[in-house]
């Protein structure tokens, strides 16, 4: 059996705003603490973690019309894993983001899970942060 977790935010900004951010899938590293970085070669992505550890996914699905990102990492830890992200529209300007991890081990679900937790409470910061205003500066 599979260890399966799920973590789930309101953020008060459309979906389609959201969206760009959460599904693309080279900007990982800029709302999820604790990667660096990321780079995506075809259906491949590498993240690499703060410790320099290069994690290695394959990115399973991208699918901008019902808004869900799924992608597993391939690394041997893992007998299986499977991340989904989905951005689901509450209204005009609000939204659900529900970031779902299985894994085998179990135990590693709730590793990743823990990060995904940070890693939305970030999403949300960012994506409520008030624009910066440029007016008076010159």
């Amino acid at each position: 059996m599979y260890g399966s977790l799920r973590h789930e935010i309101r953020i008060h900004r459309s979906a389609a705003d959201v969206w760009a951010l959460a599904g693309d899938v080279t900007k990982l590293h800029t709302w999820f603490p604790g990667i660096v970085d990321s780079t995506v070669d075809g259906n491949m992505r590498v993240i690499t973690m703060g410790t320099g550890l290069p994690m290695p996914e394959e990115i399973l699905l991208i699918d901008h019309t019902q808004r869900r990102f799924q992608y597993r990492i391939t690394a041997p830890i893992f007998v299986h894993h499977r991340g989904t992200i989905d951005v689901i529209e509450l209204a005009d300007d609000e939204c659900l983001v529900v970031y779902s991890t299985e894994a085998d081990p179990r135990t590693m679900a709730l590793v990743i899970a823990g990060g995904t937790a940070g890693a939305l409470v970030e999403l949300k910061r960012q994506m409520e942060a008030p624009a910066l205003s440029t007016e008076g500066s010159n």
